[in-house]
């Protein structure tokens, strides 16, 4: 008997040890997909971050005159791009990387210190590889599914606006803004979940991101 439960524990004990890490599944996909038409030559974009910019499906077209790499991916926090910000950023020697990240660390519960201190270490990753990359944080947007959450995410945006102040190589996107309608989200921009954005949600994105793209 003692030596079935020995055999169990161990098995399960093994069974968690194997246990594939978050998102890393995920990583390999992005990677493999660029891994082919990726011109190492030219000067790269990065857009990064959680679903909303995985799901930026036309980014690439949207930008034609650049080379656009979208490693984004769904259900990330900011402690998930820290973990893999070489094989999702520095892999690809960006010009200038975009961030979205905050939204999921809100709806989890993560404080807002907490988030800039790991936007602040992946930045100091980016820069330990080249100084001379801009970085551009994308506010935490406005959505109908989390706006019970919305004080939170707009003390997060002004704690990302400040990081930026404080950093003349940082840059702000303020997206919040032209998703609102008065003091209400806008309702017409996102698809059935309430959370993710629509073609009209990803035109205003546009409208906010295009400035910052020379």
């Amino acid at each position: 008997m003692k030596k079935l439960t020995y055999l169990f524990l161990s098995l399960a004990f093994l069974g968690y040890g194997q246990k594939t890490p978050a998102f890393q599944n995920e990583v390999k996909a992005i990677q493999k997909k660029y891994e082919s038409h990726w011109d190492s030559s030219k000067e790269t974009i990065v857009f990064t971050g959680s679903s909303s910019i995985r799901m930026w499906k036309n980014l690439e077209s949207m930008f034609p005159d650049h080379q656009i790499i979208n490693s984004g991916f769904g259900g990330s926090q900011s402690s998930d791009l820290f973990r893999y910000y070489n094989e999702l950023i520095l892999q690809y020697n960006p010009k200038k990387v975009f961030i979205y990240e905050g939204d999921n660390d809100i709806a989890a519960k993560k404080k807002t210190k907490d988030i800039i201190d790991t936007t602040r270490e992946i930045i100091n990753k980016i820069r330990e590889r080249n100084n001379a990359t801009q970085v551009v944080i994308i506010a935490a947007k406005p959505s109908l599914a989390r706006w019970n959450l919305k004080r939170k995410y707009m003390r997060l945006n002004r704690a990302f606006e400040k990081l930026c102040e404080e950093d003349s190589t940082l840059q702000f996107a303020n997206v919040w803004d032209v998703m609102m309608d008065g003091k209400q989200v806008k309702q017409d921009i996102f698809i059935g979940d309430g959370l993710h954005m629509n073609s009209k949600g990803y035109d205003l994105w546009f409208s906010v991101i295009k400035p910052y793209m020379n």
